[in-house]
């Protein structure tokens, strides 16, 4: 054949091939995954085929390997067989009518109860925040449990790694989870792993992408939780990692980035439930049991009586459940508050559920205020966070913009005046259905007027963000928003 001819027979495999990844597309895509997401999916085969088939088969699963999610789900059966039947609630009657099913859904998808008695500090200082988590690790005399998206030695977290030393030291078991991926790319990793191992530390990768020896999930599923348990007695949770709060990013220092942070510290019976997010984490991860001299049980925990005191409820989520059981909560929540609901989210990005929840609270005629960073450290996400504050102006939801250079990385919502959420989920399609997040759901007034405060500081600083302004925004700026919002829905 003569070179044309060569070339009509491999323009038309080319073509063939095109087509049956086009229609194999069809038939795969859509299976057991939302619309939105199988529409974006399908965008990007359908333009880019070749492409889009490899991004695909790289992160087009949100299957974990089938060890790990057995061990899961060993892990979350036998949390709900141990809290089967356990009631730890003084006062149902002080519920609002609807917080009893919010609490039971909860319940049905994690297998951990409400639990009262409690105890939360919030603490918005970002130094202030890991010293205080450094001062309870200098009281352990029996186990100290740290799990972190990212953990790195530098000059913030010298001290909390000081205390993890002296515990060490004095006959303390300390053991460390930290997501790979998002902790081996700190410029400080190596010295961070190396100073873990001088002082005695237990710590292993959540996660790991290893392809060498034989550890390999798609490479962006990760485990994003934050916690510290120290004997079982008190906990840490919330948004901030274990990091100077520039990330010791040369990048980030250049454009002095600094992130700002809100951690709950915890005390009483639900902090034997962070232990047990953590415990089941360290079995799925490691395949190692922690006996139960590696727990205080929620019975043996000393209860506040005081009036003040706190119904709390963990809630662990991520791709090892079936359903996404984060959103469930944050759309369960909003639907049905009667006077308030205040988003702070640095990363919002959410489905058209949670759109739909959120217009139409204010639709009800509710006061909706949302808390974003006025910039961004993601420019993707960033640019598809932009794509929704038209809808949620026009529906009269007030947004309000924290000021750079500061990150407000912070993650809660609170409802009318005695319900709150506080954690590592952001509202966002990556927190509900890619990362292992972990919430504490919270009834109590007093809890929520210490979140009103700190709300109330965000809009000191911030500004509010007006339709008027936003229709000002040239069209280049919207037309990246809106491609952004395209990609984002893959998942």
């Amino acid at each position: 054949m003569s070179g044309g001819e060569w070339a009509a027979v491999i323009g038309g495999i080319l073509i063939l091939v095109d087509w049956i990844i086009r229609i194999i597309a069809l038939i795969v895509i859509p299976r057991e995954r939302k619309p939105t997401a199988a529409m974006a999916w399908l965008l990007a085969i359908f333009l880019i085929p070749f492409v889009g088939i490899l991004l695909y088969l790289l992160i087009g699963n949100i299957r974990l390997p089938k060890q790990r999610t057995a061990r899961q789900e060993e892990a979350d059966r036998m949390i709900a067989e141990r809290a089967e039947g356990l009631d730890l609630v003084t006062d149902h009657e002080a519920w609002p009518a609807w917080f009893a099913s919010a609490v039971a859904q909860n319940t049905r998808l994690t297998g951990l109860p409400v639990t009262s008695g409690n105890r939360a500090t919030l603490i918005d200082d970002y130094q202030g925040s890991i010293d205080a988590m450094a001062a309870d690790v200098a009281t352990a005399t029996r186990f100290v449990h740290v799990e972190f998206f990212i953990v790195a030695f530098d000059d913030t977290t010298r001290g909390f790694f000081a205390a993890m030393e002296a515990a060490v030291r004095r006959g303390v078991k300390v053991r460390l989870l930290m997501d790979h991926i998002a902790s081996a790319k700190v410029p400080l990793h190596k010295a961070t792993i190396a100073e873990l191992d001088r002082i005695g530390v237990e710590w292993h990768y959540l996660l790991p992408v290893r392809p060498l020896k034989g550890e390999w999930q798609r490479p962006d599923l990760r485990n994003h939780r934050k916690i510290v348990v120290v004997d079982g007695l008190v906990g840490h949770m919330g948004s901030q990692n274990l990091i100077d709060r520039t990330y010791d990013s040369p990048k980030n220092v250049k454009r002095g980035l600094m992130w700002q942070e809100l951690v709950a510290r915890v005390t009483g019976p639900a902090v034997a439930e962070l232990n047990a997010v953590f415990r089941s984490d360290w079995y799925a991860e490691t395949g190692e049991v922690l006996g139960e001299e590696w727990n205080t049980p929620a019975t043996a925990i000393a209860v506040d009586t005081s009036l003040d005191a706190l119904d709390c409820q963990v809630v662990p989520s991520g791709p090892a459940f079936e359903i996404e059981n984060n959103l469930r909560q944050f759309l369960t929540l909003v639907n049905s508050a009667q006077e308030q609901v205040i988003i702070t989210s640095p990363y919002f990005v959410p489905d058209e559920a949670m759109v739909y929840a959120i217009t139409s609270a204010k639709l009800r005629g509710l006061d909706v205020q949302l808390f974003v960073s006025e910039i961004g450290d993601q420019g993707g996400v960033w640019h598809a966070q932009r794509s929704y504050y038209r809808a949620l102006l026009q529906a009269g939801v007030r947004i309000w913009l924290y000021p750079g250079p500061y990150i407000l990385h912070s993650k809660h919502l609170s409802i009318d005046d005695d319900v709150a959420v506080i954690g590592s989920s952001n509202m966002d399609i990556r927190s509900f259905a890619l990362n292992f997040e972990v919430t504490l759901l919270v009834r109590g007034a007093s809890f929520v007027a210490d979140m009103r405060e700190v709300e109330a500081k965000y809009r000191e600083l911030g500004r509010e963000l007006t339709l008027e302004e936003w229709d000002r925004e040239p069209a280049s700026a919207t037309f990246l928003d809106g491609i952004a919002r395209l990609t984002s829905a893959l998942q």
